[in-house]
């Protein structure tokens, strides 16, 4: 029955709308059902075991952005709050980074959706190759991604960001034989003493629009 119900449910990221906690509650009450059936434990396990794997696969679409398999906002939003809670906590250093492709618009105009696809696939990859493992990425929304940077301060923050700015920049991406030179706008706040995470997240996107204004494909930090 359940590999008939995995077969017929055409369930994609893009439609997927369960929050991760209300999936945690969800596995652990089928789980205690199951458990309580009068039947054999060795069926007991095999479904229980068949419901797991089933739940892992859903929390992780439930977690990830489909195109560029980085995780999603809501997975952002979830450890954001808790990573800055932690910072306050403890007075360790976090920063925050917003980062927006450059002319993004202009390249789907010129080139095509897949074209802007293309371009988020490649540049996911490249932050993810260029950052410690420590660090999270999310795909934010449209051309938007989000870094935290975890025990980074202000003064350390520049030096990973400025190696993906520059691998970015250095990368060669073609698509259907264009050669397409890409570049990326950088905000960042490493100020925990907001009261609440989302007036760091606001202090770091100010400072990506300084970033754009003084002319792209730059690094701008939010005043301390």
């Amino acid at each position: 029955m359940i590999k008939e119900v995995m077969e017929k449910t055409d369930i994609t990221n893009s439609d997927f709308n369960i929050p991760s906690d209300v999936l945690d509650e969800i596995q652990k009450n089928i789980q205690e059902i199951i458990e309580s059936f009068d039947i054999p434990d060795d069926n007991k396990t095999d479904v229980i075991n068949k419901i797991n794997f089933m739940y892992t696969q859903t929390k992780v679409m439930s977690e990830t952005d489909p195109l560029t398999r980085l995780y999603n906002r809501r997975h952002f939003e979830n450890n954001f709050s808790r990573e800055f809670a932690r910072a306050r906590r403890y007075n360790s250093e976090l920063s925050l980074a917003v980062v927006d492709i450059d002319y993004f618009k202009k390249i789907n105009d010129t080139y095509g959706h897949s074209c802007g696809d293309y371009i988020l696939r490649e540049i996911a990859y490249i932050m993810h190759e260029s950052l410690r493992g420590t660090d999270l990425i999310f795909r934010y929304g449209g051309e938007e991604f989000v870094i935290l940077l975890t025990e980074t301060g202000y003064e350390n923050a520049g030096v990973p960001l400025e190696r993906i700015r520059f691998a970015i920049e250095s990368h060669e991406f073609i698509f259907r034989g264009q050669n397409l030179h890409i570049t990326v706008s950088i905000g960042v706040s490493s100020n925990t003493s907001f009261e609440t995470p989302q007036q760091m997240f606001d202090d770091a996107d100010k400072a990506l629009y300084e970033a754009k204004n003084c002319g792209r494909n730059r690094i701008k930090k939010a005043v301390q």
